[in-house]
């Protein structure tokens, strides 16, 4: 079944996936401090380390998806973030808050996954460097 509104969808999809981390990833930059304290208080070492790479994964690679921009290869380093954020910082299943913010990022990580299967779609960077490559 052929549909037209494939690119346009595929972009939508991109930009709501996206802005989840860029909200997420501009509230970080806002407090560093107690994000930094955050990261501290689960354990990981560098907790500052652990900030500057949070930053970049949620604001630099939402970009870059919304811009379809090396899509499958953002789209899987943010599947794998929002894995590895939901076990290290949300695995209190018992706290309904924390239950949702894991299943959410879990969610989120089948979405990417599709990016991942899929592509950017015709409305992306790929898409365009493929066609001028020809």
């Amino acid at each position: 079944m052929e549909n037209r509104n494939h690119p346009l969808i595929a972009v939508i999809g991109r930009v709501l996936i996206a802005t989840l981390f860029l909200v997420s990833g501009f509230g970080k930059l806002a407090a560093p401090a107690g994000t930094i304290g955050y990261i501290a208080s689960a354990g990981l070492p560098v907790p500052t380390l652990g900030y500057a790479i949070a930053l970049f994964v949620e604001i630099v690679l939402p970009i870059m998806l919304v811009l379809g921009y090396k899509t499958r290869l953002t789209a899987a380093i943010l599947a794998v973030f929002s894995v590895v954020t939901a076990l290290v910082f949300h695995l209190q299943l018992s706290d309904q808050n924390q239950s949702i913010h894991f299943f959410k990022n879990i969610v989120v990580a089948g979405g990417l996954l599709q990016i991942v299967a899929f592509g950017g779609g015709l409305l992306s960077l790929d898409s365009r460097r493929k066609r001028s490559a020809r």
